[in-house]
């Protein structure tokens, strides 16, 4: 390999590592800001994993969260639980 392919791949690659890191960075600090949130919500009275299992909820597919609650209804039916 020569070395002008050689320096283009390292610069590559080196490109690569760079972007992938600022993306960590950036990830790092979004989850900092969710916390904060989840801080400020606990703060206000609310219950963060009440809140945290609604957004679960909300990034699933409607028909399927509305069979999964079916099922979950019948079982508590079945053991007295409703």
């Amino acid at each position: 390999m020569s070395n002008d392919a050689y320096t283009v791949a390292a610069d590559e690659l080196r490109q690569f590592i760079e972007q992938y890191e600022h993306l960590e960075a950036e990830k790092k600090d979004i989850t900092e800001q969710q916390k904060d949130i989840m801080s400020e919500a606990k703060a206000r009275g609310y219950d963060t994993k009440v809140i945290k299992k609604i957004i679960a909820m909300r990034k699933r597919d409607k028909n399927d969260l509305a069979e999964e609650e079916a099922i979950l209804d019948i079982y508590k039916a079945a053991l007295g639980m409703s």
